[in-house]
């Protein structure tokens, strides 16, 4: 029985999971706390067994299940699913298999929630590189930390340090995260919409801390702009999932129109500065993901894992 329910996706990180479950054992907190992995790889199960080599002498009440179904929103789904059938779950606590809390994450995210009356808080994502990026990352999603100051905010911007009550995942029909965006991202958007939909109240902590460790192969600028154009994908799908009216489409056009036609401009007259010229490169990227989402064509970002 758990006031706090910490969900973990996991996919062929074993070396990232078992971090990540060695660094909860340390977290400081009065709550009562469970543990949830879900291992989506039904062929090696290596969070399955790991959670079970670790289980008995666990700090926490471990538990691992299996989602054969490939795909992130159908793992979140089953977590969520699992963690509500537990009666005295009052949070769900979302982190990823690449990542590490600091001691007092989840003790931050609870006091801010208390101060703030809120459904769900975001806290803060700090970046560790196998191998250190030139400047230029501090400009690209995925690269660059992720945080904003302790307080109301209007919108969420990740499941990968998220904290939900209860009472705001009752309020949604299920799935919680959208099955067709299983491997091309956007599952986290549109859940944060629908939840914004039905009356949700949002806040960032900006000291609730947790640390993405990120492998040589995401800190180059070749995947930095890959995810460029993934994010432009997704967010372009969820846009005409929620069919906004036409005014709110065409404004949605008309700022692609016009990344494509200022960004290369920039870019040109950045070209001396590598560093600063990347700015308008992941625009004109996020544009393009955004025209191919509109012609039907999905970028499947998670159908490669990256670390271990």
């Amino acid at each position: 029985m758990a006031d706090v329910v910490v969900a973990i996706p996991s996919f062929r990180r074993p070396m990232g999971l078992k971090r990540l479950l060695t660094a909860l054992e340390k977290i400081e907190t009065e709550a009562s706390v469970c543990v949830l992995v879900a291992d989506n790889d039904a062929e090696r199960h290596e969070a399955i067994d790991l959670c079970g080599a670790l289980k008995s002498d666990y700090r926490w009440p471990l538990e691992c299940l299996l989602v054969s179904a490939r795909g992130i929103a159908k793992v979140r789904n089953a977590l969520v699913a699992r963690a509500l059938e537990d009666k005295d779950c009052r949070f769900v606590a979302m982190l990823d298999d690449d990542e590490t809390p600091e001691p007092r994450w989840l003790a931050e995210l609870l006091c801010v929630q208390r101060q703030t009356g809120v459904d769900a808080l975001n806290g803060t994502v700090k970046r560790v590189f196998e191998e250190e990026p030139g400047a230029w990352a501090r400009h690209c999603d995925g690269v660059s930390d992720v945080f904003a100051a302790t307080g109301p905010i209007a919108m969420l911007e990740t499941t990968a340090n998220l904290l939900v009550r209860r009472e705001a995942l009752m309020m949604l029909t299920p799935p919680w995260f959208d099955p067709s965006f299983a491997l091309g991202g956007g599952e986290d958007l549109d859940f944060f919409l629908r939840l914004k939909e039905s009356g949700a109240r949002f806040a960032w902590a900006k000291e609730a801390v947790v640390h993405d460790h990120v492998p040589a192969s995401r800190a180059n600028l070749k995947w930095a702009l890959s995810r460029a154009y993934s994010t432009g994908n997704s967010d372009m799908r969820v846009l005409l999932k929620h069919r906004p009216a036409p005014i709110a489409r065409a404004e949605a056009y008309a700022r692609i129109a016009a990344a494509l036609l200022l960004n290369p401009l920039l870019f040109v007259m950045l070209s001396a500065s590598p560093n600063r010229r990347v700015r308008p490169l992941r625009k004109i990227y996020r544009a393009l993901g955004k025209i191919a989402a509109i012609g039907g064509r999905y970028h499947q970002e998670y159908s490669v894992t990256h670390g271990r």
